[in-house]
């Protein structure tokens, strides 16, 4: 130990002569201090770790799964087997709903959902279902009036009817509905499923009749007042082609506009031709010859002007001949002048025929113009009372034709309402089924088998992940950042307790060096041949892990009673005594000791009877069975000892630790008592012993914490009773239980050759 630590003296009480005692000058504040909790890191597990989860649990797995299938398969098999028939119906939507005076027309594709989800409800409608309900009494009422607490069974009947095993449905893309009835009775759900579509088809057809038989009553109450609106405008258009004087004012103004058209052209027409013959008029009026040849009247005239020209000639040559007394002078001239006399007269003539076609064409223009006149006039006043009449005919024609539209809609109304619907018809029966589709036994059995599985193994791997214990090295590694420096194999209730300790021998009376129970291994099966080894295992990792520094005095304790710290200490004294080295095992537990049974010796006195003034040495046992081990038991109980254990323990690991080569001390748990902690600030080494898979990582934390504040030498953590089942890193004690034996015979003694 240390020779530098502060000590101060206390008096033990009851003498006052007796050597004092030294004790640390100050104590940790252990009782005080608030132990933290390791923070856990995160970590991903290797698909072997879940595989391993698997095969621990795999017998509760498989119980459980076992259990559920087949509950699941005996409570199918109770169950009443209930039987599907399914009928189904054509929708075409491309036939009519009339039969009589509509055409075949696809409505529009978009509403196509809306019209099939139409149908589905409309078979799910009372109208439809009742009929059926009552034919084949599927539903009890007095039974249902009775289960609704209901005083009157006559409102339970007028309720609306709703089949629970009736499911109707609509193969995707199709115009096809499925009417399914499910029944116990096969031919039932049949026939139900088929009265079901019979019943759709005719309340379709009851629905259509009605409503044409409504509309007949209706329009029929309406013909009356439509043929008196026929009769008055009728009226109303006479009266107007009488005042028009006209049978067709249309007529009429189509002629007058025509007329009119006609007439303006000619009175064009003669307009220019009088302007022409006027000019003509004006240019003979003046008298000279030219403008009477030019004339239209002027061909008489230009024939004679040639033969005067002739006849000039002619007088011209017979005068420059003959001389003027000539006969044949006096001829010529008297030709000539008869020439001069007709080309005058026609002149005159000329003139007074140009006045007469001028005044013709004049007369003629004048009469044209009075003729449009009154033309236009006429036409005028027709096309302004043609639109008066256009609306009265109009209305006339609207009148008629309702009339007439609704007389013939009346009739066709009349035939077709007695004709059957033929858009929605059956398009194949239901039949009775010869399988039950409930319950669906296979089906069942491995939803069951399979949801079993699934939540068994989510309740193991949930189980595991939620399992805050120690379980091996690697998670006390991980979350408490420090190491094992030993496992303790789990020695089954059946193979014996550890509980004694005896030394072995080899008959003649010879240390064999060999840890030993009180039961023989015979009798244990060789179950202990692992945990003998496991200690001495232990012994040297112990040894081994003061890097450098040896290990004098070693306390040995746990986070909390139970964990086999007391069966450890006193193994792993026994285990280093077998070396042949001193050791000196104390028990420092005043409250609960737990050494001395183990090597049946007395516990009249102890650790506890050096307060009152004995010296530790004559408290030790010197086994005969142990030569090299000394027990320090710790007395009878005593409150008052265990308050001064640190200071009633100080002076003997002093002096101890030069006559031992290693001193281990048992102590109270860590967790809730001071005197381990003051036993921690005094020795060497602190080992703190698990319960694997029992003991919480947290407590264990704890404890590291406060043993760190002390700044104590925690040697490692022991973990006791691991077994294979507590993780995969274990599975080596599988291969001890089975084939470890064959390292040893029967008598404790190596097999030769290994």
């Amino acid at each position: 130990m240390p020779d530098d630590k502060p000590t101060r003296r206390l008096l033990p009480p009851g003498d006052a002569s007796r050597a004092i005692i030294p004790i640390p000058d100050s104590f940790p504040p252990y009782l005080t201090s608030q132990y933290a909790e390791p923070e856990p890191e995160e970590t991903t597990f290797p698909l072997s770790h879940y595989l391993w989860v698997l095969k621990r649990h795999r017998w509760k797995i498989l119980a459980f799964v076992l259990t559920c299938t087949v509950a699941v398969l005996i409570i199918s098999s109770r169950l009443t087997p209930i039987y599907e028939s399914t009928a189904t119906v054509d929708i075409d939507r491309q036939t009519p709903m009339g039969v009589i005076g509509q055409e075949a027309t696809r409505p529009a594709l978009g509403d196509a959902e809306q019209f099939l989800a139409t149908q589905v409800n409309l078979i799910q409608s009372d109208s439809v279902l009742r009929p059926v309900v009552q034919k084949y009494n599927l539903i009890d009422y007095e039974k249902e009036a009775r289960d609704s607490e209901i005083t009157n069974p006559a409102n339970v009947e007028d309720a609306p009817v709703l089949l629970r095993n009736l499911k109707v449905t609509r193969p995707p893309n199709t115009y096809l509905l499925q009417i399914s009835y499910r029944s116990p009775d096969p031919h039932l759900a049949a026939e139900v499923a088929n009265g079901i579509a019979d019943s759709y088809i005719l309340h379709t057809y009851n629905i259509r009749f009605r409503a044409t038989a409504g509309l007949s009553a209706f329009m029929e109450k309406q013909m009356e007042d439509l043929r008196a609106k026929m009769e008055r405008s009728g009226a109303a258009l006479a009266q107007f082609e009488r005042e028009l004087n006209v049978i067709n004012p249309e007529q009429k103004t189509s002629i007058l506009s025509a007329q009119l058209l006609q007439l303006n052209t000619e009175y064009t027409n003669s307009q220019a031709d009088r302007v022409k013959k006027e000019a003509a008029f004006n240019s003979v009026k003046s008298g000279t010859l030219e403008a009477a040849q030019v004339s239209s009247q002027g061909e008489s005239l230009r024939n004679l002007t040639g033969r005067l020209g002739e006849a000039q000639e002619k007088f011209a040559q017979v005068k420059e001949q003959y001389g003027t007394n000539h006969p044949e002078y006096k001829k010529a001239l008297t030709q000539l002048n008869e020439i001069q006399r007709l080309i005058e007269n026609t002149k005159q003539n000329t003139v007074q025929q140009v006045a007469v076609v001028y005044r013709e064409a004049l007369n003629r223009e004048l009469m044209l113009q009075k003729a449009v006149a009154e033309t236009k006039a006429e036409f005028d006043r027709l096309n302004a009372r043609s639109f008066e009449y256009q609306q009265v005919k109009r209305e006339a024609e609207a009148d008629k034709n309702l009339y007439e539209e609704l007389v013939r809609k009346i009739k066709e109304a009349g035939i077709n309402a007695s004709f059957q619907n033929s858009s929605i018809r059956m398009a194949d029966a239901a039949r009775p089924a010869v399988k039950p589709v409930y319950p669906n036994i296979p089906q069942n059995v491995a939803l069951a088998f399979v949801f079993s599985i699934l939540l068994a193994v989510g309740t193991a791997l949930i189980s595991e992940s939620l399992d805050r214990t120690i379980r091996d090295p690697e998670q006390v590694s991980r979350m408490l950042k420090t190491e094992v420096v030993g496992t303790l194999p789990l020695v089954k209730p059946w193979v014996g307790k550890l509980a004694h300790v005896a030394a072995g021998g080899n008959g003649n009376g010879n240390w064999s060096g060999s840890l030993s129970l009180v039961r023989t291994r015979r009798d244990s099966g060789d179950k202990t041949l692992g945990f003998d080894d496991a200690i001495r295992t232990l012994r040297t990792s112990i040894l081994l892990s003061a890097s450098g520094d040896r290990v004098k005095s070693l306390l040995v304790s746990s986070a909390t009673p139970g964990e086999g710290k007391t069966l450890t200490s006193v193994h792993l004294a026994v285990a280093h005594a077998s070396q042949r080295h001193k050791t000196l095992l104390i028990d420092g537990d005043l409250r609960r000791p737990g050494v001395h049974p183990h090597f049946r010796l007395p516990n009249d006195k102890g650790l506890a009877n050096i307060l009152n003034g004995g010296g530790w040495k004559d408290a030790v046992f010197q086994l005969k069975e142990f030569p090299h081990l000394d027990v320090l038991p710790a007395g009878p109980p005593s409150r008052r000892a265990a308050d001064f254990l640190g200071a009633i323990l100080q002076p003997i690991l002093e002096e101890a630790s030069s006559q031992y080569d290693l001193i281990i001390v048992d102590s109270p748990p860590l967790l809730g008592f001071a005197e381990p902690l003051q036993i921690a600030a005094l020795v060497d080494g602190v080992v703190i012993v698990a319960l694997a898979g029992q003991t919480d990582f947290k407590a264990v934390g704890s404890v590291i914490n406060a043993l760190n504040r002390l700044r104590a030498n925690i040697v490692g953590v022991v973990l006791n009773e691991v077994h294979e089942g507590l993780s995969d890193q274990y599975s080596y004690y599988g291969y001890y239980g089975k084939n470890y034996s064959k390292y040893y015979n029967q008598d404790g003694r190596s097999v030769p050759g290994d």
